[in-house]
């Protein structure tokens, strides 16, 4: 079997309970199997590219030394709005 230009490559995995019940829920759609694990396996991906795209915005704006003074001064501004007790 071919995908474009490219061999299909075949696995062959032992499913826990856990992932049994996974399966269940992604051919709940009517698909194959092999179409569950392929659409489950691209979706993990999609989740882990995003993950991986989140946490570098993260580091970079803790980097970011303009946006960290700038968070500070906001920081102080607010609480200097905040009411203090008694008020």
């Amino acid at each position: 079997m071919r995908y474009g230009d490219r061999m299909a490559r075949s696995i062959h995995v032992r499913l826990d309970d856990a992932s049994v019940a996974a399966l269940e829920i992604v051919r709940a759609t009517e698909m194959s199997d092999s179409d569950a694990v392929r659409t489950a396996l691209q979706e993990a991906a999609a989740r882990r590219r995003v993950r991986s795209t989140i946490a570098q915005e993260v580091a970079d704006l803790a980097d970011d030394r303009e946006d960290r003074a700038e968070m500070q001064l906001i920081r102080e501004q607010m609480a200097e709005l905040t009411p203090t007790p008694g008020d």
